[in-house]
């Protein structure tokens, strides 16, 4: 490869692997439902009751208006047990160890949070509570961070090392996740292999891995950014160092690119990077509590799944112009999934600004992470349950525990 080429092949890959080609990759489908292409009509007439539901909801969570990031930190004190403080509790007083292993608690979880399925729940020993969804998957995997299944060395169980995550497999999952015949979980085998090849990336990386355990990505990007970095290249930086860990879909020289793909009527890569985006969000309160600052947070896009989806989808905003694709599995890879999921980026953001005029807010007041967790996310699991038994997203996905 010339130089010039290697300078053209990693502008491309820097672009695709960024939360403005999210944005603007996302915007391009937009623009074509709006011309009336592809598989939905745009309404928009009912963006403002959309975000007139959104807000009621964000009322109901936070009637202050003091909002959380969303992140995974959230889902760990379902029932109203606060498990985290209990959890940080058991942790170094030293702040970049405490971070480290707050890092190697989100990173596993993260990676083990596509979507449950309806039937699935995990009855957490401690409480007796039976919690399902992604506040079930997040305690679970709590559990079963604190059990030490992560680690390898028994002395340091709070930890997730490379040789702890490449021997980590299926038995292991399904009798911490309370698997079974009548408690199935989708997607378990694409689970353990997101775990796996983590571990590999680690080991495979001692430079900045040098105590083999992911929590090393505090000394990484304490030692690149100093005090301060952007939330855009703290998504750069995940997604460059662990591309390698989704399954292979597309590729770019050899680069796996992960949740991107192609539209059939379009020559183009449309990226979501959705746990990538979800993982970095989870990112921020382990590095803000170690001191480094994460500025610009409105860089970063909504995460494009399924209560997100759900939300413009049984709020009218998005429409199927075939009502009948709604009893049909769909793959993420097809026209009308990569459609729905780019309408639900550039919606949220829609969603955002007409919060922020509701509220006479500003951005730096009201920051998409804000709106996502006051906010888009429960408003669109509310109106799923009004909708349909059990909760059920408006289309039917064959997630393989990866995506959603």
């Amino acid at each position: 490869m010339s130089e010039e080429d290697q300078k053209n092949y990693e502008a491309q890959l820097g672009y695709i692997f960024s939360s403005k080609a999210v944005r603007e990759r996302a915007n391009v489908i937009f623009e074509r439902t709006k011309d009336g292409e592809g598989y939905f009509k745009w309404n928009e007439n009912k963006l403002n009751d959309t975000a007139t539901f959104v807000l009621e909801v964000i009322k109901e969570n936070y009637p202050s208006l003091e909002i959380p990031f969303h992140s995974r930190w959230g889902h760990f004190n379902a029932g109203n047990v606060n498990r985290v403080d209990k959890f940080k509790e058991t942790l170094s007083d030293d702040a970049p160890e405490k971070c480290r292993s707050m890092i190697d608690l989100v990173f596993t979880s993260v990676l083990l949070d596509a979507g449950a399925g309806a039937s699935w729940s995990y009855k957490e020993p401690s409480t007796n509570q039976e919690i399902s969804r992604s506040e079930g998957l997040a305690v679970a995997s709590l559990d079963l961070f604190m059990s030490g299944a992560f680690s390898s060395q028994s002395s340091s169980p709070l930890q997730a090392d490379s040789d702890g995550l490449k021997a980590f497999n299926k038995e292991a999952l399904e009798k911490g996740f309370q698997v079974s015949s009548t408690n199935p979980l989708v997607g378990v085998e694409g689970r353990v292999t997101l775990l796996n090849s983590l571990g590999e990336v680690i080991s495979q990386n001692p430079t900045i891995f040098p105590d083999k355990r992911i929590g090393n990505f505090y000394d990484y990007i304490s030692k690149e950014f100093g005090t301060t970095l952007e939330a855009s290249d703290l998504l750069a930086e995940v997604l460059k160092l662990f591309s390698a860990i989704w399954p292979g879909r597309l590729e770019l020289n050899g680069v796996n690119l992960g949740d991107v793909w192609i539209h059939s009527n379009l020559d183009l890569h449309i990226p979501f990077h959705k746990l990538s985006q979800w993982l970095t969000y989870s990112l921020m309160e382990p590095l803000m509590e170690a001191g480094i600052q994460i500025e610009n947070l409105d860089s970063m896009t909504g995460l494009p799944e399924y209560r997100n989806g759900g939300l413009i989808l049984d709020t009218g905003l998005i429409e199927l112009k075939d009502s009948s694709l709604s009893d049909i599995a769909h793959r993420p890879e097809s026209d009308l999934i990569i459609e729905w999921r780019a309408l639900t980026v550039k919606s949220l953001d829609l969603i955002a600004e007409k919060l922020r005029e509701m509220l006479e807010m500003s951005g730096e007041d009201l920051p998409l992470v804000k709106v996502l967790e006051g906010g888009t996310w429960h408003a669109g699991r509310k109106i799923a349950k009004e909708k349909r038994e059990g909760g059920r997203p408006p289309l039917n996905i064959e997630s393989d525990g990866t995506v959603f």
